[in-house]
């Protein structure tokens, strides 16, 4: 579910700066009476609806040839930080929380439980940080070669 509300926020926000950017231009062509009104094309929609970026424009910087090795090792990444994740999960939360389901709930229990999972907690934000933003985002930028991989800017 937290998948899906963040690919339709996803959608929402590029619908959003499609049409701020476009509106005006086909408001004012049509406000001065020229006979052209420039509508993007449906190559342009669907590049910036893949692309890693959130501001539209009608072309963007491109490079001229895909780094197939870049991608894969991109993509490896991503498969190495889960598997590494998974390991986190695994081998530092769950015995945390399997050893207080057997015991009787006290606060005690309960903090200690909660602290001994801030640090893996935080590894696990710290790896789909770089898996998502930084490997994921830059193998389809590659893929699409989009030449702009300012992403932390």
């Amino acid at each position: 579910a937290a998948l899906l509300l963040a690919l339709q926020v996803r959608l929402i926000m590029k619908a959003y700066s499609f049409i701020r950017e476009n509106v005006p231009r086909v408001l004012s062509s049509v406000k001065d009476k020229s006979g052209t009104v420039h509508i993007p094309r449906i190559s342009q929609y669907l590049y910036f609806l893949f692309a890693p970026t959130l501001i539209y424009r009608d072309n963007y910087p491109r490079n001229p040839t895909i780094r197939w090795g870049y991608v894969a090792t991109k993509f490896a990444q991503v498969l190495g930080s889960l598997f590494y994740a998974y390991y986190i999960f695994v081998r530092l939360c769950i015995p945390q929380f399997r050893n207080s389901s057997q015991e009787t709930f006290n606060l005690r229990g309960l903090v200690l439980c909660i602290f001994n999972s801030i640090l893996p907690g935080v590894l696990i934000l710290f790896l789909v940080f770089f898996a998502f933003l930084h490997c994921w985002l830059n193998a389809f930028a590659e893929m699409l070669r989009f030449a702009d991989r300012m992403f932390y800017k």
